[in-house]
């Protein structure tokens, strides 16, 4: 739901554009008020799941999500529909924490049972994103374009009918919540990722951009030295040092900057190169879709037991910027069996290679009471890195390409070089930060036993 929220919309803008009186340049706010509040408000999401208990979280970010649904389908005017969308954001930068918690309560006790459980996890992504094409195609040519947003008020009502029965109530910490920290976080995030999502229409140099950008620079300052004076910080600032999380969240940021780019990209080409439509080129996605989604469910696991999750997560990264490389070679008479099909699919490979491991080594290094915070953080990571990915790859392909096909074709093949970069440095990453989980324990033990 949280990954399909934000992919659903991208048919029917046009017919949003109409009824409300969007301006071009603030259509595009229906996709980032969802990503601003999402991003900035994640790191709040899995404190307060460590204080008052992921059930409870989840279930409030699910009524939140609902509200904001809800706000969004009946909107009749752009503020309106603008606040719908950041509400939605909200909702999610709850759930998304909260349910990597639940799910490491869940399984936390079995590592085999656990790699299994993300595996499903990771695989209802794609799955998510594939069915927002799918469905926003279809909901928007047969029905209109406010049941993009009211699709999820059935799927909300089963998930909050069926949360207390099916998920734990998890603990719950005694402790007070930093107002103050969290404000100022999600402030600094928020502002960052304004930035960065409006940079490639604004101008990376312009002077919104850079107020923005160094304003949420400053926040975050300010957030770090406030929680190294606090008792009970929003964020632990110790917990960085914990073995393989910040390698592990360094992975998912350039995993996230590689990916999105390359998603975003080959979509582009699908359409404006081969000339295929919006549902149509979901269906030319389908074989990546379901190639990420047996790699994470059936195959990942097993590797990940035979190789280890560094292994896995640097061979996976290595793979997804092969690919890359590979749909750089793009040609403007190209075709999708040809200049698409094959490399995507390795691409998909590397994603399920490195996605599981990496995510399972973050959340698995810290105590089951932080749980939510290094949900929060990863997930944080993820979204800031596809942010900054996307929006530094654009750059680069509006930089290197040209009107025409020739000239599009150009510019993404730019793009696809400069995310198979950013993947390759993902990898070199992970091998000189990662360890085994066996020597990070290990590491942790001396570490407590030289502090005793």
């Amino acid at each position: 739901m949280v990954i399909m929220d934000t992919s659903i919309i991208g048919v029917a803008l046009p017919e949003m554009q109409h009824d409300l009186d969007f301006t071009p340049e603030g259509l595009s706010w229906v996709f980032n008020a969802y990503v601003v509040a999402f991003g900035g408000l994640l790191l709040l999401g899995g404190r307060l799941s460590d204080l008052f208990g992921a059930r409870r979280i989840f279930a409030t970010g699910w009524a939140i999500l609902t509200a904001g649904s809800l706000a969004a389908g009946l909107a009749n005017n752009v503020p309106v529909e603008l606040v719908g969308r950041a509400l939605q954001g909200a909702g999610s930068a709850l759930i998304a924490p909260a349910a990597l918690t639940l799910l490491f309560t869940i399984f936390g006790g079995t590592p085999k049972e656990l790699t299994r459980a993300l595996a499903l996890y990771g695989a209802a992504a794609p799955a998510g994103g594939t069915a927002g094409v799918f469905l926003g195609g279809l909901l928007t040519q047969y029905a209109s374009w406010p049941w993009v947003f009211f699709i999820n008020l059935p799927l909300a009502a089963v998930v909050l009918a069926v949360t207390p029965s099916v998920m734990p109530t998890g603990t719950t910490r005694r402790g007070s919540l930093d107002l103050a920290g969290a404000v100022t976080v999600t402030a600094g995030l928020a502002a960052i990722v304004f930035a960065i999502v409006r940079a490639p229409q604004q101008g990376w140099t312009s002077t919104g951009t850079l107020i923005a950008g160094l304003g949420g620079i400053a926040l975050l300052g300010l957030f770090a030295a406030g929680q190294a004076r606090r008792e009970q910080p929003l964020v632990r600032l110790a917990i960085f040092k914990t073995p393989n999380l910040a390698g592990a969240n360094a992975a998912q940021f350039f995993l996230g900057a590689a990916w999105i780019p390359m998603f975003f990209f080959v979509n582009l080409y699908l359409q404006q190169v081969l000339g295929l439509g919006a549902f149509a080129s979901g269906a030319a996605l389908l074989p990546l879709t379901l190639t990420i989604m047996v790699g994470m469910v059936s195959v990942a696991p097993r590797l990940i037991a035979r190789f280890g999750p560094k292994t896995m997560t640097v061979a996976g990264l290595a793979t997804l910027a092969g690919g890359l490389v590979w749909l750089s070679f793009l040609r403007p008479t190209g075709t999708f069996w040809v200049d698409v099909l094959p490399a995507t699919l390795v691409t998909a490979a590397g994603m399920a290679m490195a996605f599981i491991p990496s995510l399972g080594l973050a959340l698995s290094s810290v105590p089951p009471q932080e749980a939510g915070l290094a949900a929060g953080i990863v997930n944080t990571n993820y979204q800031i890195g596809s942010a900054i990915g996307l929006a530094a790859m654009t750059a680069v392909a509006a930089a290197a390409g040209a009107p025409g096909v020739s000239g599009l074709t150009d510019g993404f093949s730019a793009g696809f070089l400069g995310a198979a970069s950013i993947a390759a440095v993902g990898a070199l990453i992970a091998v000189l930060c990662l360890r085994t989980p066996q020597a990070a324990a290990s590491d942790q033990t001396a570490g407590e036993s030289v502090a005793g």
